[in-house]
Formats: structure tokens, sequence, C-alpha cells
């Protein structure tokens, strides 16, 4: 995922300048995505030149006009082109982007390509169980003992990440369910 995709999440939610988003990412979107203002700046710049936001210079009374950013139809189309695009690749982090601006897309194209991960954790957390059942009956010590705490820091890793998208995709359903 771009930082661009990010951005336009923010944006989509609240307009304002690049001061005003690297401090909403500071709070909010910097728990799972993070981007220094330097980028934030230099981002908005090329999205600012793809189309993808409109800017306004608002008056400070005495002070430099204030930058806002608002996302423009482009952009609107880019974001619901890119959270209903599947990426089997996508990391914990785009995910979370996903699914914070799935209400700006298809919601359901975004708990469709959730659940698609979801399938995917499983199948690994099944194949680290198997694994801890045929070479791991007990852990002994010393080497054997790290290769299965480590391959316990795995299953650990893994039930987390099954349990976190049945929580969303149980929580999508029943949003769902009330529309």
């Amino acid at each position: 995922m771009a930082l661009e995709h990010a951005i336009l999440v923010s944006l989509s939610e609240r307009s304002g300048s690049g001061y005003e988003l690297a401090r909403r990412f500071e709070k909010s979107i910097g728990l799972f995505w993070s981007a220094t203002h330097q980028q934030i700046y230099r981002v908005l710049k090329r999205m600012e030149e793809a189309g993808w936001v409109a800017v306004e210079a608002v008056s400070q009374g005495g002070r430099p006009d204030k930058k806002v950013h608002t996302v423009s139809a482009a952009g609107r189309a880019e974001l619901r082109r890119w959270l209903a695009e599947p990426n089997p690749a996508a990391g914990p982090q785009e995910l979370a982007v996903k699914l914070r601006g799935a209400s700006y897309g298809d919601p359901n194209a975004v708990a469709e390509e959730l659940a698609r991960h979801r399938a995917a954790h499983a199948e690994r957390l099944d194949a680290y169980r198997q694994i801890e059942k045929r070479d791991f009956p007990s852990p002994g010590s010393g080497r054997a003992l790290h290769q299965y705490l480590v391959l316990r820091g795995g299953i650990r890793a893994e039930e987390g990440q099954v349990e976190w998208f049945d929580e969303v995709l149980t929580a999508l359903n029943e949003d769902e369910a009330t529309r």
C-alpha cells in the first residue's frame, strides 16, 4: 500500500492541512501506519499533481495562508478502486487502513478481502499446529526447546490474527444486517 491511500482515508474522514494531517497520523492512523511530516507533505504534492486532492488556501490573518486538502472525485475513485482490489500480500497495516476506509468504497469487498486473509492465517495456524504435534510432543531442552519456543510464537501470532479477523468479520456482518 502506498501512503497515498492512508492519506486518502484520513482526508475522506476530514479535510485538513498537511500539518493537521500529520497530527492526525500521530494520534490515529499512525497507530498502524506511520509517516513523517516530510513524507506527508511530499505525498500531498504528488496527490495534488495527480488530481486526487484539491487544495484551498485559507487566510489565517497575519500568518501564511493554510493549504486545506480535500479529496477530489478522482481521489474518491482511486480510493474505491484500491479498497476493492485484492492483495494477497497485504500486511496488517494495509488491512487496517482498508478496514478504516471501508465505508468510502464497497464494505463487502473489504470484508471479502479480510475473509481471504483470515483463511490464509487459519491455514498457516493449522500447519504450525501440525508441526508442533509432529516434531515437538515434548519440547525438551537446548536447541529443541529454542525451536519449539519460536514455533509457539508463530502459533500465538496466528491465533491472534485469526481471532481478530473473526471479531472484525462478525462485526461487519452484524453491521450489514442492521442496514
